[in-house]
């Protein structure tokens, strides 16, 4: 049973390997999309990007990366101002009050600076795993495997992880799949294959180069085949 295991493990090694070379030659820039231009900026961005997209994330920060420069300038207006700043985004209120809260204990715990370790981080009002892991890869060069909705499904379409698996556990799966010095690449390129091609509605299964290696787009394939040989 142990050499079973084994055997799986190198299996699913050897495919992802070939999935992230498909990937990398599908996306050849995949890069993160927030728009940012130092690690605080990137922090306050992907905290945003919480049930947002990166493009209405970016249409925001375009101004308030221009009024808001340092974590003094967030606790220098009023509350309502913050969210009339960041009205566009969802969530915009508890978000605003997140911004100040972290903007205070950067100030008061970190000398205004945003912190480099991971566990820091995680500490920071607003900031979970996946938001700590997009900044210690992007703007510290800390190899790290963020899983968002995008990585999630993927992962799972392609049976790198379990359909009733939480994100936790899928980042767990892809990090013992990936060497260590892959895991922001990986991230990248799983995540532009999700939002440019296996969309949540209507993936691209037709025209899939995985198509080949993956059960769920070969499912859905079936009735389309199905209907041809009928014809």
């Amino acid at each position: 049973m142990v050499l079973l295991g084994v055997e799986r493990q190198l299996k699913a090694k050897d495919k992802i390997t070939h999935v992230l070379d498909v990937i990398g030659r599908m996306f050849p820039d995949a890069h993160c999309e927030l728009h940012h231009g130092n690690p605080f900026e990137l922090t306050i961005a992907v905290l945003l990007s919480a049930q947002c997209t990166d493009e209405t994330v970016n249409k925001v920060t375009a101004n308030l990366f221009q009024k808001y420069r340092t974590p003094s300038d967030y606790l220098a207006v009023p509350l309502d101002e913050l969210e009339n700043d960041i009205k566009r985004i969802g969530l915009f209120r508890n978000k605003a009050l997140f911004i100040q809260k972290l903007c205070r204990m950067l100030i008061d715990d970190y000398g205004g600076d945003v912190p480099r370790e991971h566990e820091e981080l995680t500490k920071l009002p607003g900031v979970g795993r996946k938001t700590a892991n997009v900044v210690v890869s992007n703007a510290f060069g800390v190899p790290a495997i963020a899983v968002d909705t995008h990585v999630e499904r993927v992962s799972k379409r392609l049976g790198f992880a379990k359909a009733d698996d939480n994100v936790l556990e899928v980042e767990k799966r892809l990090m013992k799949l990936v060497p260590r010095e892959l895991w922001t690449e990986t991230h990248h390129r799983l995540i532009f294959f999700g939002r440019y091609h296996c969309k949540a509605q209507n993936p691209q299964c037709p025209v899939c180069p995985l198509l080949d290696c993956c059960k769920e787009g070969q499912q859905r394939m079936k009735p389309a085949l199905n209907r041809k040989t009928k014809s």
